[in-house]
């Protein structure tokens, strides 16, 4: 990428907030030297990287703290003899430290229900240095020293130092009452001198003691007195200071060699900490552009073409999220030639209008086949904060880094980006703008092909304007035939007709309010508008009799055409005022729709579970003999009654339960023989015919070991696939739905593990989704050898005992795969 193009569109600044996110300087430095990258599936990966990131983050709420710089230790060891001191290893401590904290949230979010490979696979090629990782958790404590544990030697050195301290401390106490000295002492407690233990006495009896003095204080009053009764403790502590010092290198060359061995993890878990850093800021800078709008990833695609929808500088909406207001302050974080067309505060904008709420979002967009767009209109209407917008989005979207749009948003994958923007003459050179823009573009030339984008802001203007319209003209045929995008744009009417009249190239033109003239920061496809020069002079004061010497002139020309533009500048503040009505009332619509969605799922759940139970209560009820047969089918039948009005002529009293009402036509008793697979629809159940009543319209059927009396109507073919109605709530059973009842009351244990796999495997082939497994109660022998076995069975998601009304502890259900 063009680094001159990075500087024009302002890429830096958008790296220099991404950096004021990060939370380390390594990290900042690292987004600092963020570029667009190279090759599709580099975008791509980037992408899906920063969705993980972001999901990630909001599902596990981590968020990492500040680490130091390694790059100085990695020099220094860089130098075989090298020893790290305390300092460098306490910060590999906290570094590796909070490696491990973020590689165990990855970790740990994944088996917790997230899905973030792309993260996970960041942390598995980032192993950590293990070894490295003990070694410093052991011998560095948190407040940055060694510990005593460190090695059996220094703990032993420091004891007896520890005990030297205790035994001068007792000393001094019994010396000081012994000889009556209290009242010498400016202190009551033994202090350090050069390293061993002193009294602080007072200047004018130092005559009057036996001792060493070893300094004195600032005012002199205080004299640092070494007792002959601390001198040979003193001598002996020196020497375990001494051997103190020796241990501690010792620990120290240790957990250098230990860092210099696993160097190679060291500095892959201090790159995974910088990695994460900046992902976390992309994050965080996501969140700053959806404080003032949309914002995500925009997709890029080979062979795509340009569709930002809702685009904001990104610039101006970091200036938004801040709260900045107009002026200055928002001065200092947008290019001049941004800030005319939008506001940031409550204040004017640099145009003088009256500022908007956060900058305007704006739909940039070439339909397919289309190469070129070409934006007219008025000064100070936004045509190069569209071409900057364009740009900046496009290096941002390369780059893996979140943009202000809205989601849908699409670009092509470009490899190079050429933008001539503002004025580029140079006195030093004795280059003039039209020069300048000339030189740059010869430049590139060479580079222009299907991957490029070039962004021309009033190329030509600085020579005759003929000549400069047609060479205008003449770049853009030349620019798009070599397969390049180009946007542009101008004040020339040629190019403008030029803009209307190709089939590769299409005409936009910036809106103005047609009562105030002040500008929409909007955008009107396929039609070109008048630049209003008139109106911008008269908005910034020049005086009006120059402005209506220019009318004239105008007029005279031939060439005033303002009123032509007015109406159709109109029309199309009108047409963009009723899409966006239409855009806004769709989607009130479809949040209507998801929320009538969401409530009429609900209410069939509850209907369901409603039926479902009283269709239970009114089964159990007959199985435990409380009512009779015809009771139970009165009175579900009361309760489709109540539940679907009308529903109680559906059907007698003789009907079976939950037969209400079924699509699927009934069986014909006479058609029925023995031995024909059925489906019983009121319990979805699969059975087979063991007999048939003719006379009583009657048939017996087997349910997977339960026999039962049913009505032909209730029986339908077992390959349709009924759907039981109930009021406005339709559900469909399938064959998945049914269940099979297996007995191995009496059975050895192996014969009935053997009679329940093949129970199982011919349960799998029906496509049934449940086995019951009646084992009795007994001793309970049978049933732990019958559990212990379907816990090793591939095919069993799990099993339980069945409810008391069902068997209770006798009968075992197994829920299949």
């Amino acid at each position: 990428m063009e680094s001159r193009s990075l500087q024009v569109l302002e890429f830096g600044k958008v790296l220099t907030h991404l950096a004021g996110l990060c939370v380390s300087e390594a990290g900042a430095e690292a987004a600092l030297a963020v570029r667009p990258l190279t090759g599709i599936d580099a975008v791509h990966h980037a992408a899906a990287l920063f969705d993980e990131a972001r999901r990630w983050a909001g599902h596990t709420g981590f968020r990492l703290s500040s680490f130091p710089p390694l790059d100085g230790v990695f020099r220094a060891l860089d130098a075989p003899a090298t020893v790290l001191d305390l300092d460098a290893l306490w910060a590999l401590r906290q570094t590796l430290g909070l490696a491990r904290k973020l590689a165990a949230s990855i970790r740990e979010g994944q088996s917790t229900g997230g899905r973030w490979d792309l993260l996970a696979a960041l942390v598995d090629s980032h192993p950590l240095p293990q070894r490295t990782v003990s070694g410093l958790d052991r011998c560095v404590s948190d407040d940055g020293m060694l510990r005593d544990e460190s090695s059996p030697e220094l703990s032993l050195v420091r004891g007896e130092i520890r005990r030297i301290h205790q035994q001068c401390t007792r000393k001094v106490k019994e010396y000081a009452q012994r000889y009556n000295i209290a009242h010498y002492l400016q202190d009551e407690f033994m202090t350090l001198s050069s390293d061993r233990y002193v009294l602080p006495l007072k200047s004018n009896f130092k005559g009057r003691l036996q001792g060493i003095i070893h300094d004195y204080s600032q005012t002199g009053e205080t004299c640092y007195f070494e007792p002959m009764f601390l001198v040979e403790l003193n001598n002996g502590l020196q020497e375990l200071k001494r051997e103190e010092r020796e241990e501690e290198r010792k620990v120290l060359r240790y957990l250098t060699d230990l860092v210099r061995d696993e160097l190679a993890s060291v500095r892959g878990a201090y790159g995974l900490l910088v990695e994460g850093d900046v992902l976390c800021a992309r994050c965080a800078l996501s969140a700053r552009f959806e404080e003032s709008g949309d914002a995500g990833a925009v997709s890029v695609t080979e062979g795509g073409h340009v569709s930002l929808l809702g685009a904001r500088h990104p610039l101006l909406a970091l200036s938004a999220a801040r709260g900045e207001k107009g002026g200055a302050a928002a001065a200092q974080a947008v290019p001049s030639a941004s800030r005319a067309p939008h506001a940031t505060g409550k204040g004017k904008s640099a145009s003088g209008h009256g500022a908007q709420h956060g900058p305007q979002a704006v739909d940039i967009e070439l339909l397919p086949g289309q190469l070129g767009l070409v934006i007219s209109g008025g000064n100070a209407g936004g045509k190069t904060v569209c071409l900057k917008t364009l740009g900046l989005i496009a290096l941002m979207g390369l780059a893996g880094l979140p943009v202000p749009v809205r989601p849908g948003s699409s670009l092509p994958f470009w490899s190079d980006i050429f933008a001539f923007i503002g004025d580029e003459q140079s006195l030093e050179d004795n280059v003039s703008t039209f020069t300048a823009q000339i030189r740059h573009l010869s430049g590139v030339w060479d580079r222009l092909g299907p991957g490029a984008l070039v962004i021309l802001d009033e190329f030509g203007a600085g020579t005759d304007p003929a000549q400069g319209a047609a060479l205008a003209q003449a770049v853009l045929d030349e620019v798009m035939d070599a397969g390049s995008t180009v946007v542009a744009a101008t004040h020339f009417p040629a190019l403008k007709a030029y803009a209307l009249t190709r089939d590769k190239v299409r005409a936009a033109s910036v809106l103005f309010d047609p009562v105030t003239k002040r500008p929409l920061f909007r955008l009107a496809y396929d039609q070109v508008g008048a630049s209003q020069a008139l109106d911008v002079a008269r908005e910034h004061g020049l005086p009006e009799a120059v402005l209506r010497r220019a009318e004239q002139y105008l007029l005279l020309d031939g060439e005033d055409t303002s009123a032509l533009v007015d109406r159709l500048n109109t029309l199309a503040v009108q047409r963009e005022a009723e899409i966006s009505s239409l855009r806004a009332e769709e989607a009130r619509l479809r949040d209507k729709r998801t929320k009538l969605d969401e409530r009429f799922e609900r209410e069939r759940r509850t209907l369901f579970e409603t039926v479902q139970g009283q269709a239970k209560a009114v089964l159990h009820e007959w199985k435990s003999g409380k009512v009779s047969h015809k009771q139970a089918l009165k009175a579900l039948a009361e309760t489709r009654a109540r539940l679907v009005p009308g529903a109680a002529g559906n059907g007698d009293a003789e009907g079976t339960p939950g037969s209400a009402d079924t699509t699927p036509p009934a069986l014909q008793v006479e058609t029925l023989r023995t031995g024909q697979a059925v489906r019983y629809v009121p319990w979805g159940k699969k059975g087979t015919v063991v007999e048939v009543d003719a006379r009583r319209g009657r048939v017996r059927v087997d349910l997977s070991g339960v026999t039962m009396w049913a009505e032909a109507k209730d029986l339908a073919a077992l390959d349709e696939k009924p759907r039981v109605v109930v009021g406005a709530v339709t559900r469909t059973i399938s064959d998945a739905t049914a269940s099979m009842r297996v007995d191995l009351r009496g059975m050895r244990a192996d014969v009935a593990v053997s009679e329940l796999s093949r129970a199982l495997d011919k349960a799998l082939l029906a496509g049934m989704s449940a086995v019951e497994a009646i084992h009795g109660r007994g001793t309970g022998a049978l049933r732990k050898e019958i559990h212990a076995f379907l816990k090793s069975f591939p095919a069993v998601r799990s099993f339980a005992l069945a409810p008391e009304d069902q068997g209770g502890d006798g009968v075992t259900v197994i829920e299949l795969k």
